[in-house]
């Protein structure tokens, strides 16, 4: 009888999960996966229940629409492109917006966010502001300290101290807005 062969060692898998496969209705609005599974978070937030709406599966009323894009960070500029914005979900005005219309609108409002470098400006001044209580200063340790206890997180000393480093490239001093705009770039808060 020949000796058996030994099977070929496998390699272990690679520690990078596999990427979630777009649907087609994300590819028909050119978003990722990642970005589709935000706008239906949102959505299911607003969604009524299909019984209460004679629906086979669910909308949320055009009234939500404007919390809905709020939720995702990409709220309407005014009351003007809302409207525009309602009549293209809603042209039957029959009040409810189904998701793969929202879809639709949602990703042209994540595409402008990303594209739209001013927005980018104007979300990171109001977060920064948030910090520093609109103050115009930089972001000390007493202010990370502060947004945590508000935000009933038990933060550690020495991760509060990592994060201004992280933030300043080194030092102890306080952060100035280029130092944060940095931060939530390489956080992937801006595309």
């Amino acid at each position: 009888m020949p000796p058996k062969r030994k099977q070929p060692v496998s390699k272990a898998p690679t520690a990078k999960p596999a990427a979630k496969r777009r649907s087609k209705l994300a590819k028909e609005n050119d978003i990722s996966a990642e970005e589709e599974a935000e706008i239906q978070e949102a959505y299911n937030i607003f969604r009524q229940d299909p019984e209460e709406i004679d629906s086979k599966d669910g909308a949320i009323p055009t009234a939500d629409v404007r919390r809905c894009l709020i939720a995702l960070n990409a709220p309407p500029r005014d009351n003007a492109e809302l409207k525009e914005l309602i009549e293209t979900v809603d042209p039957d005005d029959s009040g409810w917006v189904d998701y793969e219309r929202f879809v639709a609108i949602a990703a042209l409002k994540l595409h402008a966010r990303h594209d739209d470098p001013d927005a980018q400006n104007e979300e990171a001044e109001r977060a920064y502001a948030l910090f520093t209580r609109g103050q115009e200063r930089d972001i000390t340790i007493n202010d990370l300290r502060r947004v945590a206890k508000e935000l009933r997180e038990d933060v550690p000393e020495n991760v509060l101290k990592d994060m201004i480093r992280e933030a300043t490239g080194g030092g102890l001093g306080g952060v100035n807005m280029e130092d944060f705009e940095g931060v939530m770039t390489r956080a992937g808060v801006f595309g």
